[in-house]
């Protein structure tokens, strides 16, 4: 599924892109107003113009790791659950948003011209101290600023980046400093690429054109050293990549998602979002994938998912409510699942506000464990179902 709501960074973009030419902008990671939601940014038709996800196609590695020019979105997401040699547990996310203000190819009539603006999200989960660290960036395309593509690989937003350090198999170095903390890692495939919906093709609505192109890593081995405040640490474990590129959005009757990136102990991959529709209900839409240890991957529909919110969280800066432990089945593949947070307070308050961290999966019922990531997106519109349980 990933993301819809970056969708909208074409919006926030061109609103900063001005702002930009004269101050070296930086968002406060501190609480602050939501300045986007999902569902006003989101609603309505897509963008004439640029290319659309409206059909199947011929995925090829590695040159599908890098930017797809003609689509208005893509973006590289990094999420991953670390230890240090003494047991402390940090989770993490590296993320960097491209969006085309305008379709088709640019025309740069000075080095600032650009039609490419780009976002990236990092954030920092350091359990034994339960604090949760986030900071937000924006750029342009120009200027050497920002930029995706090369050979090697190599995206970038200033410092924070991810630059390709090997093809067979496919590994990257990701690197984002701020003051307060730091990561520098490698990353290495343990799963090939993962197609997610129809080969690679995953429908979010009704509406043609309504659709992203979406594969996942779902296992990258990850060392490296993090850094919070002056103390480092040598960590290692396992991290998610998804990316996605497309000109979609959500369907008007679609407010947001949860979205879980499970990997559990016995080598299996459990991939799942929840559209969720204004009256708490799940999306026909909704979907995911199941993905064995040899890599091998089957689709799972709505109706294969039992999905259960067992107890409530209550932002104290935003005063949002989330889900913060759910219950998850996937009774055909024996999947029984308790899903808590590391740490309950894993909110971004940046331009839209949500909610993604690291969750320590617990196996119920003679079902593996594992950890994960989870994200949930909309709830600050109000419409969540808080009676404890999720519609179908």
């Amino acid at each position: 599924m990933r993301r819809l709501l970056f969708i909208a960074a074409a919006v926030i973009l061109a609103a900063l892109l001005l702002w930009y030419l004269w101050s070296a902008w930086r968002p406060a990671a501190t609480a602050r107003p939501e300045t986007f939601s999902v569902t006003q940014t989101l609603g309505g038709g897509g963008a004439p113009g640029y290319l659309r996800a409206e059909k199947p196609r011929r995925f090829s590695f590695p040159a599908d790791h890098g930017p797809h020019p003609g689509y208005r979105n893509e973006w590289w997401y990094f999420t991953g659950n670390l230890q240090a040699s003494d047991g402390r547990r940090f989770g993490y996310q590296l993320t960097f948003f491209k969006t085309a203000l305008t379709p088709g190819a640019e025309a740069r009539l000075s080095a600032w011209g650009t039609n490419q603006v780009y976002m990236a999200h990092f954030a920092v989960t350091d359990v034994a101290a339960k604090r949760f660290r986030f900071a937000e960036r924006f750029s342009r395309g120009a200027l050497g600023l920002a930029d995706a593509g090369g050979d090697p690989l190599a995206v970038r937003l200033e410092n924070w980046a991810m630059l390709q350090n090997s093809g067979r198999p496919w590994g990257v170095r990701l690197t984002a400093a701020e003051p307060d903390m730091a990561v520098d890692f490698n990353l290495v495939s343990v799963k090939p690429e993962i197609l997610n919906g129809a080969g690679g093709l995953s429908r979010k609505g009704g509406t043609a054109g309504n659709a992203s192109y979406y594969y996942s890593i779902p296992r990258m081995a990850t060392s490296g050293t993090l850094r919070i405040g002056k103390e480092r640490f040598a960590v290692s474990g396992l991290s998610w990549l998804d990316r996605e590129w497309s000109t979609s959005a959500l369907e008007q009757d679609q407010v947001g998602w949860d979205w879980f990136a499970l990997q559990l102990d016995d080598g299996r991959d459990v991939m799942f979002y929840r559209l969720r529709k204004r009256d708490g209900s799940s999306d026909p839409f909704s979907g995911g994938t199941l993905v064995a240890p040899d890599g091998h991957s089957i689709v799972l529909k709505r109706e294969d998912v039992q999905l259960e919110v067992v107890r409530w969280w209550e932002s104290p800066a935003s005063r949002v409510r989330y889900p913060s432990v759910w219950r998850l089945r996937v009774p055909a593949a024996r999947i029984a699942l308790e899903i808590e947070p590391r740490l309950a307070d894993q909110e971004l308050l940046t331009g839209f506000r949500y909610w993604e961290g690291a969750v320590a999966v617990r196996g119920v019922e003679g079902s593996p464990g594992g950890s994960g990531y989870l994200e949930m997106t909309g709830y600050s519109s109000g419409s969540a179902d808080n009676s404890g349980t999720v519609g179908r």
